[in-house]
């Protein structure tokens, strides 16, 4: 406490500015991922073990979304409509139709059946702009801290928290 006391106002002001242009630099990371990737969503974590033993919970995957068609056999990840977490599965089938666009029947390799009981009621096929990207690369279970912090809110809060005081603390 009496480190924080002694710091002068000027010194906090260039600690805050510190910490705002890492903050800031990491978003214009972020946005320069996902135009360089043509996706909204340029990293992933897989969630669950439906894609074992391709893909594993924790999984860091690196996505890119190219304008050619989605093939029977990629790995895609795509979002349901009224659903916020992305699902990462393997394209089974494709159809290409003139009207409707690329449709798309997914299937998780570690999953019994297709996807069809995962899309939305009388909904049979994803379409092509529900894809987000498809899976360009990946590093196994880098993931894992986000899935531990989405299980364990108060880390979050336990690592903002130093941080925050780490910033306040240190003088460079």
């Amino acid at each position: 406490m009496e480190a924080i006391k002694q710091l002068r106002p000027r010194l906090i002001l260039a600690q805050v500015l510190n910490f705002a242009l890492v903050v800031s630099s990491a978003l214009a990371l972020w946005r320069g991922m996902c135009v360089y990737t043509n996706s909204e969503s340029p990293i992933v974590v897989v969630l669950s073990g439906s894609m074992e033993p391709a893909f594993y919970r924790g999984d860091l995957l690196f996505l890119s979304l190219p304008d050619e068609p989605i093939a029977v056999n990629d790995i895609c990840v795509f979002k349901i409509k009224g659903r916020d977490i992305p699902i990462v599965h393997r394209a089974l089938r494709v159809h290409n139709h003139t009207t409707a666009g690329q449709l798309i029947l997914t299937k998780g390799d570690n999953n019994h059946v297709d996807d069809r009981g995962l899309y939305n009621p009388g909904q049979d096929w994803i379409k092509r702009e529900d894809v987000v990207g498809k899976v360009k690369g990946w590093l196994p279970y880098v993931g894992m801290v986000t899935i531990i912090m989405n299980d364990r809110p108060e880390l979050k809060f336990v690592l903002l928290g130093a941080l925050a005081l780490m910033v306040l603390m240190t003088r460079e």
